[in-house]
């Protein structure tokens, strides 16, 4: 049987004493554990910035050279007067990659995009890289033909370039025109969305002055695929140089704004420091007089 609450004999609640925290020394906890975690961050950006730099010569480099291939290709278009069918189907290929941490050079790859396809609805798409394909799809999923993944982790090869163009070929539908659209590299902090056009063997064929190459019907088919091949690696390597010089950039700025951030919070902790050490000094000063009245 449980007692009633008359028979129960009286509780006292008790509380334990705890020594209270003080406000200004929890204050220079927090400001002292946030300049560690943002000097290890400008360490890991500083980092990056050096890692950049040096992935962007050698970026440079193969730049230079998938320019040889792509303008080449481009030469005989240019000189047999290729023009775009008005009426013809259009296969978009962009160009871009599965990194990150480059600032703003995947959005306006995806902004460029969108320009063109709000031009033509029905054209279809062809995505290289991850970073460009999650916002295409939520726009335009349905036009969205085929994608590759693992772009832009190296320095791109003719020979993934070869690889990529065959694919493309093998799809059911066949497309008169095809634009490749690419970050253009114009200097180490400028770079812009850009489109080079690639043909079918048929408007290639019906080029104004493509009797001026004598090149066989059997052959057209090989030759579309190289100039593609070569466009596609000219594309690859060129987003690959702006992406090494984004990234280089904004691991920069990401380091300059840490140090500033850093300066700021050095300031503030010194200051809390100093209001902490004289307040002490002059609660011991007061209870010295205190006692020494007494």
């Amino acid at each position: 049987m449980f007692a009633t609450r008359a028979a129960r004999p009286g509780l006292k609640a008790v509380t334990v004493a705890r020594p209270a925290l003080s406000n200004n020394y929890a204050t220079l906890r927090e400001i002292e554990g946030r300049l560690k975690s943002i000097k290890n961050i400008q360490k890991i950006t500083g980092t990056m910035k050096i890692v950049a730099s040096t992935k962007l010569a050698r970026a440079q480099k193969a730049m230079s050279d998938s320019r040889t291939y792509g303008q080449n290709s481009n030469t005989v278009f240019e000189k047999a007067e290729t023009k775009p069918l008005e009426s013809g189907k259009t296969l978009l290929i962009v160009a871009s990659s599965d990194k990150g941490l480059c600032g703003g050079i995947h959005s306006q790859l995806t902004k460029a995009t969108r320009k063109r396809i709000a031009k033509d609805p029905n054209v279809d798409i062809v995505v290289l890289g991850e970073k460009v394909k999650a916002p295409l799809a939520r726009a335009s999923g349905k036009n969205i033909k085929l994608s590759f993944s693992n772009v832009g982790k190296n320095i791109p090869t003719f020979m993934e370039a070869q690889a990529i163009a065959d694919q493309i070929i093998q799809l059911d539908t066949q497309y008169d025109n095809v634009e490749i659209i690419y970050n253009a590299f114009k200097s180490a902090i400028s770079y812009e969305p850009d489109a080079i056009p690639a043909f079918s063997e048929e408007v290639f064929k019906n080029s104004a002055n493509f009797s001026a190459f004598e090149i066989e019907d059997e052959q057209l088919p090989n030759f579309r695929e190289f100039a593609l091949a070569n466009t596609i690696y000219w594309a690859l390597a060129e987003g690959h140089a702006c992406e090494q010089s984004a990234r280089r950039n904004a691991m920069d700025n990401a380091s300059k704004n840490a140090g500033e951030m850093i300066n700021k919070f050095q300031i503030l902790f010194n200051r809390t420091r100093q209001a902490v050490i004289t307040g002490e000094l002059v609660e011991i000063i007061t209870g010295a007089a205190a006692s020494a009245e007494s």
